[in-house]
């Protein structure tokens, strides 16, 4: 059903998880898009109460997340984890204000909008008050889909996924960074975030397995996707991996189309898309790298080929900041959505 309480052009925001990889880097998004908060709360875990975080001029102090913290909040953009987000979301709620949650616990439940603003921004019109962010390797593919799906039907999807150690929170980068020195010293490497060494080290499992040998992070790839298009007849087939990379997760995208779609109709389609950046110039040796595209806002793509294996086949190669479009950015867009006025 629509939400029947107008957003205030200032609304009071409240960050829950702002101690977290997710939590900081949406204060730093709220900071550098201006966003016209009222007034910004932080809050976490009770171990996290007195911790100061910076922001804009100044300085915000963490105060413990309880029932009743969201009591005059407009919009708090959720970044604690599933069970966090469904032990909260009704005192946010019964509060009046609207959940932009950033996990999976809400993202497939029944009228419960999945939101990427570039893409389906009309979803924003229904909802009950928790709107849900999508899986950060989902955002930035179906970004990427969105605008070649409206020129030709999109049939299939294979997306083979590359997805940073940010992927799995802060403790998951400090591992990272502590594994390379361990390695590289000689030493035991000391795992905890992760079912074996990143350090140096593929692993093809993002998320617990499922009965048919899938990951639940493929598994949300496939839902979601369907899900955001609006388009359940779209095959998906994911295949995930984390790799020894700090931040950006990158993917290769092989699309099968209903009808023809050259290359040129592709790079035109991604040119005049929103939030997309097109990088292919194969003489040039120039296509997006994840190392070198952390702390931006774009979904980058490049290395474009046609596939001849099937019909009407395109292939991709895309890359985006997951702490940033994956996550932070897209919640903080969505909360941009929800402060203008009614058309």
């Amino acid at each position: 059903m629509p939400w029947n309480k107008s957003m205030p052009a200032h609304p009071v925001v409240a960050v829950a998880g702002a101690t977290g990889a997710v939590g900081r880097e949406m204060l730093a998004v709220l900071d550098q898009r201006g966003f016209p908060a009222d007034a910004l709360r932080a809050l976490a875990s009770a171990r996290s109460v007195g911790c100061v975080l910076p922001f804009r001029d100044g300085q915000l102090t963490v105060a413990e997340m309880r029932p009743d913290s969201f009591t005059d909040v407009d919009i708090a953009l959720f970044a604690a984890g599933g069970s966090v987000s469904e032990q909260f979301w009704q005192d946010v709620v019964s509060a009046g204000a609207v959940m932009i949650d950033n996990s999976s616990a809400f993202r497939m439940a029944e009228g419960v909008p999945l939101v990427v603003p570039e893409v389906n921004p009309q979803a924003l019109r229904y909802h009950s008050g928790v709107i849900a962010n999508p899986n950060c390797s989902t955002i930035q593919m179906v970004v990427a889909l969105a605008p070649l799906n409206a020129l030709a039907h999109i049939r299939r999807v294979v997306v083979s996924t590359y997805q940073a150690a940010s992927g799995a929170g802060a403790g998951a980068m400090s591992e990272l960074f502590e594994q390379s020195r361990q390695f590289l010293d000689g030493e035991t490497l000391t795992v905890e975030h992760f079912a074996h060494p990143i350090a140096f080290n593929c692993i093809p499992q993002i998320d617990v397995f499922l009965e048919d040998g899938s990951t639940k992070e493929e598994w949300k790839m496939v839902v979601e996707t369907k899900k955001i298009l609006g388009d359940s007849s779209i095959e998906v087939f994911a295949n995930c991996v984390r790799v020894p990379v700090l931040r950006s997760h990158a993917e290769m995208v092989n699309v099968q189309f209903d009808e023809p779609l050259s290359i040129d109709q592709a790079i035109a389609a991604w040119e005049a898309a929103p939030g997309v950046i097109v990088m292919d110039d194969p003489l040039a040796k120039a296509y997006p790298m994840p190392g070198l595209l952390a702390g931006t806002d774009a979904v980058y793509i490049g290395r474009i080929r046609r596939d001849p294996t099937v019909p009407y086949g395109l292939n991709f190669w895309c890359v985006a900041d997951q702490l940033r479009k994956g996550a932070a950015l897209n919640a903080v867009q969505i909360a941009e959505l929800l402060c203008e006025p009614p058309a």
